[in-house]
Formats: structure tokens, sequence, C-alpha cells
């Protein structure tokens, strides 16, 4: 049986790195498709991602496309909506429209848990059938490249994959898991003893596994959309305290009354509101019935992720 391509593009980010290994120790041969800097023997140089670039060198034998680069959420762009449309949606549709037309059997597409909306309060769990409310700039991008691949799905034999997972955390992961890892290394208080929401994690390894095992799936469907985290879905708090013992630390948690809190971060950085005191509970059985299970707990994770153990 010849070997499987696979092409990865964000390769060199932090979900790529993760998942490039894993899919090599699979059996898979992995192409990185990079924007830029020295190629490997399998790797190939796309240039910017976008409405313009040629995909034709980089999809030359390959079998399944895993499209994980994107312009990444910032707060200060929420502004700048066409910066997001052209990496995210426009993007995305130049590169699954030439995999079309270079017979690409499959597409696995990272989106996010913000195509759903900002948080479950009021309501059951995000399911992947749910009508999309995607926050900001970042989240409209992704629903828009997602609703294209939808379309393209309906038009082509590609079977089209989208995961939208929640916040992801790893050892070299940015924003607001570095910010709280930081935070109890250097013992500094957190105002979030009160907050009895109830969110969604997943750690970067669990994410790649999900990944490479829908890379492998036998009979991929048509077009689904998949929600994927880790086994706990717990309180702001209690993540928080389990980043503390994952360090071997005590995180101190002051007891802010939750109205106080959420004013204070609605004038500071309101975008943090949802973040730390919504609930974003999903409903992963649509990616657990694929015959997935997350091969980490969140204490397996979440030590990897802090550097307290080196392997599961």
């Amino acid at each position: 049986m010849d070997q499987q391509v696979v092409l990865v593009t964000g390769a060199t980010g932090f979900v790529g790195r993760n998942l490039v290994p894993l899919l090599e120790s699979r059996g898979y041969l992995v192409r990185r498709a990079l924007r830029a800097g020295r190629a490997g023997e399998n790797d190939v140089v796309v240039g910017s991602i976008g409405s313009a670039t040629v995909w034709d060198a980089a999809l030359a034998g390959v079998d399944t496309v895993v499209h994980l680069a994107a312009r990444v959420h910032h707060p200060n762009e929420e502004h700048a909506a066409e910066l997001y449309d052209a990496v995210n949606t426009q993007g995305t549709m130049q590169l699954a429209q030439a995999a079309v037309r270079a017979g690409v059997s499959r597409f696995v597409f990272l989106s996010t848990i913000l195509v759903n909306g900002s948080s479950t309060d009021g309501r059951g769990p995000f399911t992947p059938d749910d009508a999309v409310v995607p926050r900001g700039v970042y989240g409209r991008s992704k629903a828009a490249a997602e609703a294209a691949l939808q379309h393209l799905a309906s038009q082509s034999k590609m079977r089209i994959a989208v995961v939208r997972p929640p916040l992801v955390y790893g050892r070299e992961a940015l924003g607001n898991f570095r910010h709280l890892v930081g935070a109890i290394k250097r013992r500094i208080p957190l105002p979030l003893g009160l907050v009895h929401n109830k969110r969604a994690f997943v750690s970067v390894q669990n994410l790649a596994s999900f990944v490479t095992h829908l890379v492998g799936l036998p009979v991929p469907p048509p077009y689904r959309i998949y929600l994927v985290a880790d086994d706990e879905q717990i309180s702001t708090t209690a993540f928080v305290r389990r980043i503390g013992q994952a360090m071997n630390r005590t995180a101190i948690l002051l007891p802010v009354p939750l109205r106080v809190l959420t004013l204070a971060v609605q004038a500071i950085r309101p975008e943090l509101r949802h973040s730390l005191v919504g609930s974003m509970e999903i409903d992963t059985s649509a990616a657990l019935s694929t015959g997935w299970t997350p091969p980490l707990s969140m204490t397996q994770g979440l030590r990897l992720a802090v550097g307290t153990s080196a392997s599961p």
C-alpha cells in the first residue's frame, strides 16, 4: 500500500508542531506548506495565504489536506475584518478549491468554537447543529469559511471535516493560558475564587490526536462538524487550581463577588468577560461517535503543558 501524503498548513505553529510528529509516527508522509524559510525535503514554500496563493506544487500527489494556518484572534484587530477575511475565508477557499482540482480525497479544517458563539449561559451545550452566532471578526471569518466549505462539499467528491476546538492549552500556548501560568508562577492573586461557570478546554495533544484520527477514518462523511474537548468541562476557578496543582503551586484565588468582577473586566478588557466568567460547554458526542477518545486526561495534559511531566 502506497504511503499516504498529508499536506499540513500552519505546520510550524502551536498545533502543527504537535500534529506533524504524530502523523509521521502513524506512517503518513507529511508535506509542510511553509510561508517562508528553508524547506525540508518534503516541504514546499507557498508564501502568504490568501485568494492568490498558488497551491499546485504543494498539492501534487496529496491524499489529505489539514488546514491549520490562520490569522489568529487579536483583540486590537476587531476593526480589521478584511485582514481575517483575506486569510481565514478567502485563503481557505483558494486552498480547498485547488485541492478539489488536484483530486485530494479529504480536507480537515481547523475552525473555532467561537463560530457557535460567546457563551452557553442560559442554554445547553453548544452542538455541531446549532445555528451559528460567531463571536468577533475571527469567529465570523471562520464561520464564513465553514459555509463556503459546506457548499464545496455538496459540489465535489472531496470529504470535508470541520473541527471546532475551545481554548487549546499546551506548553507553547499563548493568550489566556500563558497569562494564567505566568500569574500562578509569580504568585499573583487572581480574582476568580467565586466563579462557578463551566467551560470546555482541550490539550494540544488531544486536539492533534483527534485530527490524526480524522485523517485515518475509513469512510468519512461528505461534510461533518466536530466539537472536540478534554474529557472534563470545569469552571475557570477549577481550571486555574488544576494548573497550579500541575505546577506544584497553590493558585491564589481571591473571593471577589461575581458582579464586581464582571463590571471590572467589562471596563478594562471587555473581550475577556465571557472567557473568565461565562460558561462554554460543548457537546463532543459527534467526535466520540467516530471511535475516538481523548488519550490524555486534563491532569496529564496540564502536566505536559507546564513541564512537570515528560510523557503521558
